[in-house]
């Protein structure tokens, strides 16, 4: 089948990140995917070659207001639309597709991808109608499809060959390719960090570098560095190392390489779930503080310990408590919990699987 997913970026890696891992994953499946994006520029490093057409069955289109001469008009129709988070499709692909659809075309299958929450609407919503009741495709039915954590929701991106790669991952071959003089010692606690502005990082570096063992924190360029360096000094014990950007495969394989790994967003949870290691996951701020239920949401899912907890709450500016910085012990702890959750993932069929299986009942 031919499928359209259309996306407008709001957070440049997140969004860009999710639409392009289920667009690779749907073309390993054999299906043609073109991926509508208005700032499609964090592809250049995260997807190398895609861009440029490199990535066979998948063709990205740059969405721009008002579309390119010849388009949608000049492009095959597709089998399948996907609304990325919500979004509208151009007002031109809806016009054509109009046009179309009076000329006796066979509609898509059109699918609202939702974010991703443990919530219990998630649940209640998934696969549901939503007929479309005004404008040129008024009669046309959407389908809300959930990603979530459950067996009745629509599952997480997951590839096939996913945990072998994991087993087989050398973590020190991998470190010391990166150039930055890293030591691959036991000795040292690695810690990688991808977030927003946490209001807890100078706390938590402060008491991550009085902590034994000392540790290597692998920073991610833009805003997780930038935050470093506002956060002021870290204690001695903190050796912070500015990281180049990486491609989607190496972010997997920090996250393998690190003893922790603090995350953010929605992408870079669910790589953290397949990591299998301790993660602290910063969710992405709502003005009217939504995101706050939707944390306590994930934290009971993943059954997770009182101190971990803790951090999550303090990393997010949610209540007084200050950061405490993990042992060997919590961190222990932690791991364990992580590797339970993500046998219950495993358990569960994958978005992909999911979504195709979804659409061919619907067509």
């Amino acid at each position: 089948m031919r499928w359209d997913i259309f996306c407008r970026v709001i957070d440049n890696f997140g969004d860009v990140g999710v639409c392009w891992r289920l667009a690779a994953e749907l073309a390993r499946h054999g299906e043609q995917v073109r991926l509508w994006l208005d700032d499609p520029r964090a592809l250049a490093w995260m997807a190398p070659g895609a861009l440029d057409g490199r990535v066979s069955g998948i063709e990205v289109l740059h969405w721009t207001t008002p579309l390119p001469a010849g388009q949608p008009a000049g492009l095959p129709p597709a089998d399948v639309w996907i609304e990325a988070f919500g979004c509208e499709p151009p007002a031109e692909c809806i016009d054509d597709l109009a046009a179309r659809l009076a000329g006796g075309a066979r509609p898509p299958v059109w699918i609202n991808l939702e974010y991703l929450s443990a919530e219990p609407y998630v649940e209640r919503s998934h696969r549901l109608p939503s007929p479309v009741m005004s404008g040129p495709l008024r009669g046309l039915t959407k389908w809300f499809f959930y990603p979530g954590f459950t067996e009745r929701t629509g599952g997480l991106l997951r590839e096939p060959d996913l945990l072998q790669r994991r087993a087989a991952f050398d973590a020190g071959a991998w470190l010391r390719g990166l150039g930055l003089g890293l030591e691959v010692a036991p000795a040292r606690r690695r810690v990688s960090l991808f977030c927003y502005e946490p209001p807890a990082l100078p706390s938590v570096l402060r008491q991550a570098g009085e902590a034994n063992p000392p540790g290597q924190w692998l920073v991610t360029p833009g805003r997780a560095w930038q935050a470093v360096q506002a956060a002021g000094p870290a204690g001695a014990g903190c050796h912070l190392h500015a990281l180049p950007l990486l491609t989607q495969r190496d972010f997997d394989h920090l996250l393998w390489a690190s003893d922790l790994n603090f995350v953010r967003g929605e992408d870079s949870l669910v790589r953290a779930l397949w990591a299998g290691q301790p993660f602290v996951w910063q969710i992405y701020p709502q003005h009217d503080d939504a995101h706050h239920a939707k944390l306590e949401a994930f934290l009971d899912w993943l059954q997770a310990p009182p101190a971990l907890r803790a951090l999550h709450r303090a990393w997010n500016g949610i209540g007084a408590a200050p950061a405490v910085w993990p042992d060997a012990a919590a961190l222990a702890e932690w791991r364990g919990c992580v590797q339970a959750a993500r046998r219950r993932l495993l358990a569960q069929a994958d978005l992909t699987s999911q979504l195709l299986g979804f659409v061919l009942e619907k067509r």
